[in-house]
C-alpha cells in the first residue's frame, strides 16, 4: 500500500482525499457482510471500498454508497469510474437520516463512526468520518430497519464494547441479529471488533470467531481464506 492507493486483484482504491483511508475494519465487513438480492446499499461508503467489495462478490447487484463527505463521495467516483463494476456501482453525497430511495435494500452494510470522546483529533475530516455522534447508533439503526426490504439483510463493524448496546438498538426495531464473529488481532489479546449480521427475521445467531495475524505478526489462515479473492 502506498500513501496514496491500495491495490486489491480486480480494482484500485485511492484513498488520498479522503479522511478514512483503506484499513482492515473496511476490509474485514466488505468480504465478511452478507451481499444476497439486487439492491445494496453501503452506508458511509468512504472511499467506496466495501461497495466495491459487495459488486464483486454479487455480480447481479446495483450497489449505491452515499457518504456526507463530498472529497470522499468525489474520490469514491473515480475509483467506482476506474473499475470493472462501474455500471453496477454509484455512489452519491448523502446523508441517511434523508434518504428517500424508491426501493428498499436486500443488504445494507455501514461501517460506522465509532470514537465517542469529546475531545476530537485534529483532522476534523477524520474526527467527522469516525465520530459516533455525527451518526449516533440510536438514530442510525431506525433508519436502517425503514430501508431494509423485509428479507433483507444489516452487517456491521463495530468496536467489540459496543456490541451490547448496538444489538438492543437493533432489536428494538425488529432486527434480530443472525450472525457473530469477533475479531481478534491475535489469539492472545482480547478481542477488538465485532461484526454483526441482522434481518427482520427471529432466528438462531450464528456465532464465529476470528484472528487476524499469528504470533510472528504475519496473517492467519482464517483471516487470508476470507479475504483471498481481494489481497494480491
Amino acid at each position: 500500500m502506498s500513501n496514496t492507493s491500495f491495490r486489491f486483484k480486480q480494482f484500485s482504491i485511492r484513498h488520498d482525499r479522503c479522511a478514512m483511508k483503506v484499513g482492515t475494519d473496511g476490509v474485514l465487513l466488505g468480504a465478511w457482510g452478507l451481499v444476497e438480492g439486487k439492491q445494496i446499499l453501503d452506508i458511509g461508503t468512504g472511499t467506496g471500498l466495501i461497495a466495491l467489495m459487495a459488486a464483486q462478490r454479487n455480480p447481479k447487484a446495483e450497489v449505491l454508497g452515499i457518504d456526507i463527505d463530498e472529497e470522499a463521495v468525489q474520490q469514491a467516483k473515480e475509483n467506482i469510474a476506474e473499475s470493472p463494476f462501474c455500471e453496477r456501482v454509484r455512489s452519491i453525497l448523502a446523508d441517511v437520516m434523508e434518504l428517500r430511495p424508491t426501493v428498499q435494500y436486500d443488504a445494507i452494510l455501514c461501517n460506522p463512526p465509532f470514537f465517542t470522546e469529546d475531545t476530537l483529533p485534529e483532522d476534523k475530516g477524520r474526527a467527522l468520518a469516525r465520530n459516533n455522534k455525527s451518526m449516533p447508533f440510536a438514530k442510525l439503526i431506525p433508519k436502517v430497519a425503514t430501508l431494509l426490504s423485509d428479507t433483507g439483510t444489516f452487517s456491521v463493524i463495530i468496536p467489540s464494547q459496543c456490541t451490547t448496546e448496538f444489538v438492543g438498538h437493533c432489536l428494538a426495531e425488529g432486527l434480530h441479529l443472525q450472525r457473530r464473529c469477533i475479531v481478534h488481532t491475535t489469539a492472545r489479546k482480547p478481542p477488538r471488533r465485532t461484526m454483526l449480521t441482522f434481518s427482520k427475521k427471529n432466528g438462531s445467531c450464528l456465532e464465529q470467531a476470528l484472528c487476524l495475524m499469528n504470533d510472528d505478526g504475519s496473517r492467519s489462515q482464517a483471516y487470508s481464506d476470507l479475504t483471498r479473492d481481494f489481497y494480491l
